[in-house]
């Protein structure tokens, strides 16, 4: 296919300045193509021998020699214009060009002592990647200059964007390769430009790599013409520039001229933004770079015959049996000295002065770039107090006010966003769904950000807004995911059932906040906060497309350091959680409430005590007094779940009065471990006194009911405990027609607790009879009235 390109005429880069930019290119290429083969003898101080070799070649070569190329004039940049700047890369293994620069700008061996810039270091640098007890073949936490994990393609863009709000002053390179290009999440990312306002936040310019395949392929944008490309990013609203070819010098002049206009463009939208002279109603077009190199570049041209260079046999390692063969072994020595290393370091193995010179000091080295570690530069939240927005709960009226949870937790969040209007350092994220979920009360202090045309009718957008609103999870995620990394704090409402979109975003964050737990030199971070509602009970005019309470067992799987699911019964309990969670870091924390009005359990002092315990007997709703031990245990955690299990203690008190019930609320789902297993896990001796040893226990429960049995399996009592939850059934029905279909209803409830109670069936016939008619009249009612009997929607706590 024919391609097009527009170069720059003028020759950015002197004779000299070309020659050193061009070694510092070479050196990078080297150490990275070392990490990949080399054991020993880094500096090839002697011929090439099997032993030097890796017994286990793994990495990835192709995309490697474009990111060093973009990193060396990213820095030439830096210097010239002092650039408050950060590297993001988005090609999935791009490691060892990551380690490698790190390494030649001086902070990987001052984050890394033992890694030093000598020919020792060296070794221990090669010897390490992709080694058992070493470091990933991607960018990882363990990377300095890192806030991207590049295990999992598509997010790498929309982390640039999250980390450049409200950091007027930052400049994110971002490079996407062109495989990333190819998922979903990075095409609806370039759509961030929008929500970028040049006044306040600072720049991302986004760097798209085609080096024209993948690991087995050819690449979508790889093969597109350089026009049609032109088209595609102009309609998504960029100025895009090319840099296309392939013989080093060529290069690197195009490089040097065409980052020499693009960061004057980026220069000129924010002074026009910052000093009033910009178009208020027009979105500014931002640049981006389309860079066309040879995958693999730099490498081996051909192996055994077969294209290599330029082709996808260079994804991962051009030459395989370096060990095994001599051929093999002789391509990779001469690939290697074709850098000529004794031209690049001295005879120590550190880079040459004038080489090192070339690199930016201190904090402007985008290994050591602060925003990069955004532990260093949190500040601490602030928040309101809880009291200001309690609900009054009469505890002798308990169940009869009927509040809409997340309303109250809208106006808490308010306050949030109130006291911290100055700083700037806090975001409410979420799929078009705000008001939805009962949080506009943000908006009487805020607005949505948007920065394309504003009509005069549209209602709460803005260009200064603090609250990021699009259809996408993925980008929500995302923008949350690189605004807290470099410093930041966030949280995110979304629908219970589609965050699953987000399943793996969610992985990859649990996965990076377990590494860097364990690295002393990155700092904490704020906590992931989500808030998952429009839930699975309250999902009867959506059906069963939105019915799914799943997320919460994926979360449960990862490391207990990490995460926490909290399920609050009530406002009190919701804003309890809302507020610990914002205080929190270095978490992900999961908070499951209703939008729709539910009864309110407790007073705002219970409430503090309740959660700040995790677990906890409902004195006031069970009949034990005087008792050794009760009968059965009625347990609950969630909204609705508490409401069923409340309103089926009550039938019980009233039709089986003899019967010793206790009521178990569950706020903290990790209480329910072990506290060898999770921080929040009750010891057995005080499981026992919640659960007891050997009575029959009813654990009505939100979500699936596996994952209670999960986390209560080494119990003492496990083996009595009878969990009802979501088991896969649903529709478009009344709120109580939902809980029946799961039976995780009352009328349910109070039946399995008569059955599991020794005797107590046979002696209570004429009541099981009588909960299973009420369930017939229930299923006659619903479907010729289409609505919940009387009796259910008004029922409420005796008190």
């Amino acid at each position: 296919m024919e391609k097009t390109s527009k170069k720059p005429g003028a020759q950015a880069l002197a004779a000299g300045e070309l020659a050193l930019i061009d070694r510092y290119w070479r050196a990078a290429n080297y150490l990275s193509v070392g990490q990949i083969y080399l054991l020993d003898n880094p500096l090839l101080r002697e011929p090439l021998k099997a032993e030097h070799i890796k017994p286990r070649l793994l990495g990835h070569w192709g995309t490697t020699p474009g990111l060093n190329f973009i990193y060396a004039h990213l820095n030439r940049m830096i210097r010239k214009s002092d650039l408050d700047m950060i590297y993001v890369c988005g090609p999935g293994h791009g490691g060892p060009g990551m380690v490698a620069n790190t390494y030649l700008e001086g902070i990987y061996s001052e984050v890394y002592p033992d890694i030093a810039e000598n020919e020792e270091g060296m070794r221990k640098l090669f010897r390490q990647f992709s080694f058992p007890g070493g470091i990933p073949s991607h960018v990882a936490p363990e990377t300095p200059g890192s806030i991207h994990e590049g295990g999992e393609l598509g997010y790498a863009l929309v982390h640039a964007y999250g980390a450049a709000f409200d950091n007027p002053d930052l400049v994110v390179a971002c490079v996407v390769g062109d495989g990333e290009a190819e998922t979903g999440p990075i095409a609806a990312s370039w759509h961030s430009n929008k929500f970028l306002n040049p006044a306040r936040d600072g720049a991302v310019l986004p760097i798209l790599h085609l080096n024209g395949y993948k690991i087995a392929n050819p690449t979508i944008m790889g093969r597109a013409s350089d026009e049609d490309l032109r088209q595609l990013f102009s309609g998504y609203g960029y100025e895009p520039f090319f840099v296309v070819g392939h013989d080093p010098a060529d290069m690197h002049q195009q490089m040097a001229a065409t980052f020499d206009q693009v960061f004057a463009r980026i220069r000129a939208i924010q002074d026009a933004a910052r000093q009033g002279r910009a178009d208020p109603d027009r979105c500014p077009r931002w640049p981006m770079i389309v860079l066309r190199s040879p995958k693999g570049w730099t490498g081996p041209k051909e192996v055994d015959g077969k294209k290599v260079e330029g082709f996808w046999r260079s994804h991962q390692v051009p030459v395989s049996n370096c060990r095994g063969d001599d051929a093999h072994r002789k391509i990779l020595e001469d690939w290697m000295r074709s850098y000529d290393p004794e031209d690049l370091f001295d005879r120590d193995g550190r880079l040459k002065e004038e080489l090192r010179a070339l690199a930016p000091a201190g904090k402007r080295r985008m290994g050591a770039n602060p925003h990069a570690n955004g532990g260093l530069l949190r500040r601490k939240l602030a928040v309101p107090e809880i009291a200001n927005h309690a609900v009054a709960v009469d505890p002798a009226a308990r169940g009869q006010l009927m509040v809409q949870s997340t309303e109250m937790l809208g106006r808490y969040l308010r306050d949030v966003l109130t006291l911290n209007a100055e700083n700037r350092n806090f975001r409410i994220f979420g799929p078009d769904e705000t008001e939805s979920n009962r949080l506009g009360s943000v908006f009487e202090v805020t607005n949505r950000v948007w920065m394309e045309e504003i009509e005069p009718y549209d209602v709460h957008l803005s260009r200064d807004g603090r609250v990021m609103e699009v259809l996408s999870e993925h980008l929500c995620q995302g923008w949350l995911e690189g605004y807290l990394l470099t410093g930041r704090h966030g949280f995110f409402s979304c629908y219970e059932a589609f965050i699953h979109i987000v399943d793996s975003m969610f992985n990859q964050h649990a996965k990076w906040l377990k590494v860097s737990r364990e690295l002393e030199w990155r700092k904490p971070i704020a906590s992931l906060n989500y808030l998952l509602t429009s839930h699975v009970w309250r999902q009867d005019h959506n059906g069963f497309s939105h019915q799914d309470p799943g997320f919460v067992d994926l979360v449960a799987n990862k490391k207990a350091d990490v995460v926490r699911i909290y399920l609050p019964p009530d406002a009190n309990t919701l804003l309890w959680t809302g507020d610990h969670c914002l205080k929190t870091y270095n978490r992900i924390n999961v908070i499951v409430a209703g939008k729709q009005p539910e009864p309110q359990w407790l007073t705002m002092d219970e409430a503090v005590r309740h959660c700040e315990a995790g677990i906890g007997i409902w004195e006031w709703a069970g009949n034990e007094e005087g008792a050794v031990a009760p009968d059965v245990v009625m347990a609950c955690a969630g909204d609705v779940p508490t409401m069923e299990t409340l309103a089926a203690v009550d039938m019980l008190r009233q039709k089986i009065p003899a019967l010793k019930v206790r009521v178990v609320n569950v706020v903290d789902l990790m209480a329910l471990q072990s506290a060898e297993q999770h921080p929040h896990g009750l010891s057995d001796d005080a499981f026992n006194r919640i659960f007891t040893t050997d009575r029959p226990v009813i654990f009505a429960y939100h979500g699936y009911p596996y994952l209670i049995h999960r986390l209560t399996y080494r119990r003492t009592n496990h083996g009595n405990f009878h969990v009802r939850g979501f088991i896969e059934e649903g529709t478009t029905t009344t709120p109580f027609d939902m809980t029946v279909l799961n039976e995780l209803d009352r009328f349910h409830l109070a039946l399995e607790a008569i059955s599991r109670v020794p005797g107590l069936a046979e002696k209570a016939a004429g009541v099981v009879t009588e909960l299973r008619s009420k369930l017939e009249e229930h299923h006659r009612y619903v479907r010729e009235f289409g609505e919940d009997m009387p009796e259910i929607q008004g029922w409420r706590w005796p008190g």
